[in-house]
């Protein structure tokens, strides 16, 4: 199946979701390169917006307020610095470092809040999994931001592992047993040159499978949506998630959610 999107790069902003041609209502998704003393500014004036600093540093002024974000080469090396930008707000970029990439998360929203500035120490771990499904979920954006719609955060692989498995789904608003979220990765590969594998999936007619390179976009509108990598590599995901109902409640696919009961 084809991917959603490819991200080569280049400098200046690169709109990869900016309508609801890709199957999402709730998720528009870019990234922006800027190099040295380089500047980027927008207002969104019906979007909320989470803007995660992947490798490099930069100042960013938002609401009268200035702040020196980013330290971290790599995703793989350490927790992200990201800003969360309620509507209505304007906010500019300076890239301070010889290169700065940055993932542009939005979602359509009203609620005016005030800017949030999320360090890495408020980025909350989680181990999840066992065995060959363990995988490290760094919560950027959830419950420590007052946000309209919008979670945000990360998800590393170890070489050969698995994640999002059981395989799990929300797109249902049926809680408490399910939550309707729309969703969409941003994959990197550590050596660039691997690749892993993802499924998106129901019970009924959808079954798509992708071979997933470095810098791919994958939206998830619906399904259930494993991901896994070759041995030898590590795979690190972005994750955007946007619900009418801003709560995280995924359901297992009752054909592998057995896994986890035997081996408690």
């Amino acid at each position: 199946m084809k991917i959603s999107g490819v991200y080569k790069g280049k400098i200046g902003y690169t709109p990869i979701v900016s309508n609801t041609k890709k199957g999402l209502r709730l998720i528009r998704f870019g990234l922006l390169n800027l190099s040295r003393g380089k500047l980027f500014e927008e207002i969104n004036k019906n979007f909320e917006t989470v803007l995660v600093i992947l490798n490099g540093k930069c100042k960013v002024g938002c609401e009268g307020k200035i702040w020196r974000m980013g330290r971290r080469n790599s995703v793989f090396e350490s927790r992200a610095y990201a800003l969360y930008v309620p509507p209505k707000c304007g906010y500019k970029i300076t890239a301070i470092s010889s290169e700065v990439e940055i993932a542009v998360c939005k979602s359509p929203a009203k609620t005016k809040t005030i800017p949030q500035l999320i360090t890495p120490s408020q980025v909350r771990l989680r181990k999840v999994g066992r065995g060959c499904y363990i995988r490290y979920v760094y919560d950027i954006a959830s419950d420590n931001v007052k946000a309209e719609k919008l979670m945000v955060g990360e998800t590393i692989n170890s070489p050969g592992n698995w994640s999002s498995y059981p395989p799990h789904k929300h797109n249902v608003d049926n809680l408490p047993y399910e939550s309707k979220l729309e969703e969409l990765y941003f994959f990197r590969l550590e050596p660039q040159d691997g690749f892993g594998v993802m499924r998106v999936y129901d019970n009924k007619k959808m079954n798509q499978i992708y071979v997933i390179k470095n810098n791919d976009v994958v939206t998830i509108p619906k399904g259930y949506h494993p991901v896994g990598v070759i041995p030898g590599y590590k795979i690190y995901y972005l994750w955007v998630l946007a619900g009418k109902k801003r709560i995280m409640k995924p359901r297992d696919d009752p054909a592998y959610a057995w896994v986890n009961r035997e081996e408690k």
